[in-house]
């Protein structure tokens, strides 16, 4: 079945036809009866649940103790005396909570065809699906300067039609065989992905492989989706509250690092400008096999798998890439701070950052950790603290971003009407502290441990997700296996780890904040309340530029917001929630 790689910049030719569905295996009838059984299964009855009987309590009423008759009739008891006050008893060091590991069942077989394409399959017969993802080595850290958005373009671009797949019918095939698709850009990759019936395995390839091989780059669907891009910058940008800020702290985060210093959504003024013979050459040294990661996860047969996964990909020639130019991030010695004004917004608020270890290595695992016990859940330090104690803001979060290079730690606050931002900024800037200087306690760690194993494994439970981030760890560590030891990695990690390295990275000469504030009626011109920087009346609402400051894509870690905006003694009373959506990462689709 297999052939030589074509020679790179070699036409392909595939089938013009789509291929047919294999017969499908699983019956109807077998799904009936597993759900009829289900349904029939019985729900005891919790103990505290169940009345108890009226005789009993009657029995109970006529029966007294015999011990409370002979208490009744000696009388009262004198009371006894004061006991002395317990000896004070010095504190023992806290003993660590043992979290117990969910093992990751991910067998994989993995490949590399002539042409340079990887394939990982894993093979899970749980359901009668099948997903299938690839992944290119090339996201908004790939772009020049003056030309960004280009990778996003691209996500947008691949939908619209190839030699055998007329504009359109990509989706149209996908959901008339009973599947759903889509596509997404990061800074540092852009993936395609269908989810398909366990038969439409070969129809899921014959796409991919067509598109891979065959784009239609013309002006016609430039232009188009242009203005789609543009279009989609106005609604998940400009007109969204806070989104404006998100974008400009990561600029700032980043300030003289290009890579992450831009968004991933690009720019309008770069939008404007590209040309079409731009285009063409960033596709033409970006989307080929050689730079893909091609990953088959669900019910499938690894041989038959492979057969195919020959007989669509074998004959598209390699291109010649260009590979990603590493840089040095700067160093920031001192605290960058900008204000903001957003038409958008209703109450102010807060956004800190820091430049943060890289996905694999040590200190990102205990930072991921940190985020958690400070921000993650309506039990953590800052919620507590922050909105249900002292009821100053709405909600509050905290996150790690974690990138395959700097990656990027939020702490997110949105305040109340009348909260003052300095006010705001004083606790977080405590609570970072006290977790430097004393770490987290056994309880929390366990807590922020058990938290993020069950992110990492609720998040590989589809066949989907877990063909998309096997892609990704193919792609940016060269082995998909590393996925499945990430759960050790975490609960391997001290509350001294934890400690150590928020005192290390989370410093104030190496954040950033951005405080933003609503513009004021006309009427009732006023100033926000703010604590010690009041927003310049002339500040614009500001949006994402190449500018020496940097770059944006996917903000916080989430917060309630956006697509996944990820989320959060008095509870702050319910004000008037703020009917405008919150910032969705733009990029993005961010375990």
């Amino acid at each position: 079945m297999q052939s030589g790689s074509p020679p790179a910049g070699a036409p392909c030719y595939l089938a013009p036809v789509p291929p047919r569905s294999a017969p499908f295996r699983r019956t109807l009838a077998a799904f009936l009866s597993a759900a009829i059984a289900l349904a029939a299964l019985s729900v005891e009855t919790p103990a505290f649940a169940q009345k108890p009987h009226a005789g009993d309590a009657k029995k109970k009423k006529k029966d007294p103790p015999k011990a409370a008759q002979k208490a009744k009739a000696k009388g009262p008891k004198a009371a006894p005396a004061a006991a002395a006050p317990p000896a004070p008893v010095a504190k023992k060091a806290e003993t660590p909570i043992e979290v117990k590991p969910v093992a990751l069942n991910l067998p994989l077989t993995r490949l590399t065809l002539d042409n340079g394409l990887r394939v990982v399959m894993n093979v899970d017969h749980t359901s009668p699906t099948v997903a299938i993802a690839v992944v290119y080595d090339v996201g908004s850290r790939n772009e020049e300067k003056g030309r960004s958005g280009f990778a996003h373009l691209f996500e947008h671009m691949m939908f619209q039609g190839s030699k055998n797949v007329k504009k359109g019918e990509h989706f149209k095939l996908v959901a008339g065989h009973g599947g759903v698709m889509n596509g997404t850009t990061s800074p540092d990759r852009t993936n395609y992905f269908e989810m398909l019936p366990s038969n439409e395995l070969a129809l899921g390839l014959w796409l991919e492989a067509d598109r891979m091989c065959s784009l239609d780059i013309s002006q016609e669907s430039f232009e188009n989706q242009r203005k789609v891009v543009k279009e989609e910058y106005r609604m998940r940008v400009s007109n969204v509250a806070y989104a404006p800020s998100e974008i400009r702290l990561e600029e700032m985060v980043f300030q003289g690092y290009w890579p992450y210093e831009h968004s991933a959504i690009g720019t309008m003024a770069d939008l404007d400008a590209a040309q079409l013979d731009w285009v063409k050459d960033f596709h033409a040294k970006q989307y080929g096999p050689n730079n893909a990661v091609l990953t088959i996860a669900g019910d499938f047969d690894a041989t038959d798998a492979t057969a195919m996964v020959h007989e669509y990909f074998d004959k598209i020639g390699k291109i010649q890439t260009s590979p990603f130019a590493s840089v040095a991030l700067p160093e920031q010695t001192t605290q960058r701070t900008a204000v903001m004004k957003d038409e958008h917004a209703l109450t102010p608020a807060v956004l800190y950052g820091w430049t943060a270890p890289s996905m694999r290595e040590s200190g990102a695992y205990a930072l991921d950790l940190a985020a958690v016990v400070l921000g993650g859940g309506e039990s953590s330090r800052l919620y507590q603290q922050v909105v249900r104690d002292k009821a100053l803001a709405q909600d509050v979060s905290a996150g790690l971003e974690r990138r395959r290079g700097p990656g990027l730690f939020t702490i997110d606050a949105q305040l109340t009407p009348e909260a003052k931002v300095g006010d705001v900024e004083k606790l977080i800037d405590a609570a970072v502290k006290d977790l430097a200087a004393k770490g987290p306690s056994a309880e929390e760690l366990a807590k922020a441990q058990r938290r993020v194993q069950a992110r990492l494994v609720f998040g590989l439970q589809t066949n989907g997700a877990r063909a998309r981030v096997l892609g990704e760890y193919e792609t940016y560590f060269g082995d998909a296996n590393l996925l499945a030891g990430e759960v050790a990695r975490y609960l391997a990690v001290s509350a001294d780890e934890v400690k150590k390295a928020v005192a290390e990275h989370l410093t104030t000469t190496r954040r950033t904040v951005v405080e933003t504030y609503p513009v004021p009626d006309a009427k009732d011109e006023k100033k926000p309340a703010a604590g010690h920087l009041a927003p310049p009346a002339t500040t614009p609402a500001a949006a994402p530029h190449d500018a020496a400051a940097p770059h944006a894509a996917a903000a916080s870690p989430k917060k309630a917001a956006p697509v996944d905006p990820k989320k959060k003694g008095t509870a702050p009373a319910k004000k008037k929630a703020d009917p405008r959506p919150k910032a969705k990462k733009p990029k993005k689709s961010s375990p």
